[in-house]
């Protein structure tokens, strides 16, 4: 079955048509930067372009960066907070002229592509999938099932801020750090989680995760460390096999 994923990030809202049964990608992927400010009347409008973009007559699946509960918006995360309480999967179909869309955490449905096709296939445990960009997102699976909206990327960090301000991949490039200098601090943010969650495996998906060989060495904590097999993509195959799975 082919269903049009789209993955709305906070610098970049991304979309490919994806063969649910093998998670293949069947079409180019394309992206357009968010718009700023994100409110929920401008992302509709970029969606639309996509499926515009895309031809696209079926059902559609769609990640965001934030809690979802049922389709609705319950924390503005990295975008607008006119988002808080919007019925997303009704906004993105009224302005899409009726198609069906299916929407949920962007972590969660990343962390869904590779536990079911990826990286975390047959793992067993406790198993977190932590998406790294422009914020900190983590899916969390306990044999194989999922458990939403675990917004790890919001614990406070010692300095008042949440912890994604401070590890995430746009905080690196915010400093101006090097690999080095951001795995030391992102290995805080793994030491902290191990501590209070005791994972089996931790599986990195997000842009970052393409350098994980580069980095890897300066990571400490003592969790077995997979990189996502659908690196950047898995929020996009993750959203088509949610909408195959709720339609």
């Amino acid at each position: 079955m082919e269903v049009l994923g789209i993955d709305i990030g906070g610098t970049g809202i991304k979309a490919a048509i994806v063969e649910t049964k093998t998670g293949e990608l069947i079409s180019k992927r394309h992206r357009i930067d968010t718009p700023k400010p994100a409110t929920p009347e401008a992302v509709a409008k970029v969606v639309k372009e996509m499926v515009s973009y895309f031809n696209w007559k079926g059902i559609v699946g769609c990640c965001f960066p934030t809690i979802v509960v049922d389709g609705k918006c319950k924390h503005p995360g990295n975008l607008s907070e006119q988002w808080v309480d919007v019925k997303i999967d009704k906004l993105f179909k009224k302005t899409c002229e009726g198609l069906p869309f299916y929407v949920s955490n962007d972590a969660d449905l990343a962390g869904l592509a590779e536990i079911k096709l990826g990286a975390g296939k047959n793992s067993n445990g406790k198993v977190f999938v932590i998406t790294i960009g422009t914020g900190i997102g983590a899916g969390l699976f306990y044999n194989g099932k999922l458990i939403p909206n675990v917004e790890l990327g919001r614990i406070y960090h010692t300095d008042g801020e949440i912890i994604e301000k401070f590890a995430a991949d746009s905080a690196r490039k915010r400093d101006g750090l090097s690999l080095k200098q951001w795995a030391e601090r992102f290995d805080l943010f793994l030491i902290h989680i191990k501590t209070i969650h005791t994972p089996k495996l931790f599986i990195l998906a997000g842009g970052i995760s393409k350098k994980f060989k580069e980095f890897k060495g300066h990571l400490t904590v003592d969790v077995p460390i997979k990189v996502a097999k659908f690196k950047n993509n898995a929020g996009i195959i993750g959203a088509a096999l949610y909408a195959k799975k709720k339609h």
